[in-house]
């Protein structure tokens, strides 16, 4: 196969890792671009979306992973990209401006650190022979040493390592030859400790992602761990990605257990989703978030709407005086939404949602959450 062919399967085959991507917006999902290959859009601090370019290095691979179609014993197509062609086929793209940067990551192939190798090397001739100081986002492989981890900070802008399950118990159904604390558990805090405030790599950014479904873990388990994920870690992002039957192996509770329909799945996904965000940006704790007996989120109404629902005590609340804290609880409103309030208020007393711009859904919604006063 020659490089454009290896790069359209790889770059395909990377769809599987949402690590760069929202997937929660109709702009935020992986989009195939007209040449074939896989692109990511991806929002900019300063509005709008840049493309990023997301591809493995392999899609070879030693590891075992249950919920994966690229595991050791599937039968795919498998081919593999040298760290010299990836980064040419990069500089390519780039030079034609259609790029913003990259997300490498890869297949396993023999050890964890011999990935390693291959995928800073990569970055490293990106650096070095071209000059590149643009975005680049490494894959940190599950079982990498600290020197390998060390190595990728050097280079990257962001890391990111799949913790992929809440705990050991679930990690153990996915996986034989992977070991959850040595692989995932350790190098996340070793990650954490390297990028953390004050330290050598501060600037890089960290982000992990949960395999959803896989297992038979509940959203409460997930939240636990993304509340350590965030408070202890400072991690800046966590991912959800839903896991789709026929993808696994058929011994795995992903496959036994068809509770949920794919669309369902997905619904779960972004709840999960809404949930991480209400933690993020809505000053939201953990222990407020309101569960079904079984431990999982409401399939029917979004994590805010169901707070509101369960504290009526707390509405209707004044647009014109409430705390900026006060408006984030109000279902309909947003971060920008809320904002827009507090500069519109300086200026004069609202009267009603179409003077902050509410319409539709949002409208109804915020409306029996509101008074004007």
């Amino acid at each position: 196969m020659d490089t454009v062919a290896k790069l359209n399967l790889l770059s395909e085959d990377s769809q599987y890792d949402l690590a760069c991507a929202c997937g929660t917006a109709k702009n935020d999902r992986r989009t195939r671009g007209g040449d074939g290959k896989w692109l990511y859009p991806v929002p900019l601090s300063r509005g709008g979306y840049g493309i990023m370019l997301k591809t493995l290095l392999t899609n070879n691979c030693a590891n075992d992973c249950k919920y994966c179609p690229l595991r050791s014993d599937t039968n795919v197509q498998r081919c593999s990209l040298t760290p010299d062609e990836t980064a040419a086929v990069f500089m390519q793209y780039l030079r034609k401006k259609q790029l913003i940067g990259m997300f490498l990551s890869s297949g396993v192939i023999g050890t964890p650190d011999r990935t390693m190798e291959k995928l800073t090397a990569a970055a490293e001739i990106l650096r070095r022979k071209y000059q590149y100081r643009g975005y680049i986002h490494l894959k940190i492989i599950p079982g990498a040493s600290r020197a390998a981890i060390e190595q990728a900070l050097s280079l990257a802008n962001a890391v990111s390592l799949n913790v992929e399950t809440p705990g050991r118990r679930h990690f153990t159904r996915l996986s034989v030859c992977k070991d959850f604390d040595r692989d995932i558990v350790s190098p996340l805090k070793f990650m954490a400790e390297q990028t953390g405030k004050g330290r050598k790599f501060a600037r890089v950014k960290c982000t992990t992602q949960f395999i959803v479904g896989a297992s038979d873990e509940s959203d409460l388990e997930i939240i636990k761990y993304l509340d350590g994920i965030y408070n202890r870690l400072n991690f800046q992002r966590v991912y959800f990605s839903a896991y789709q039957p026929g993808l696994g192996s058929p011994d795995i509770p992903g496959e036994r257990k068809f509770e949920l329909n794919p669309e369902e799945r997905f619904t779960r996904e972004h709840r999960l989703y809404q949930t991480d965000f209400l933690i993020r940006q809505y000053g939201f704790q953990s222990g407020e978030l309101i569960f079904q007996d079984d431990g999982n989120l409401s399939l029917d109404m979004d994590p805010k709407e169901m707070w509101a629902v369960r504290h009526p005590e707390y509405f209707p609340v004044n647009i014109n005086t409430a705390a900026k804290e006060q408006l984030l609880r109000v279902p309909g409103l947003g971060p920008i939404t809320v904002n827009r309030i507090l500069k519109l208020r300086k200026i004069h007393r609202l009267h009603s949602l179409v003077d902050i711009g509410v319409k539709g859904k949002l409208s109804e919604k915020a409306s029996s959450y509101t008074i004007f006063q």
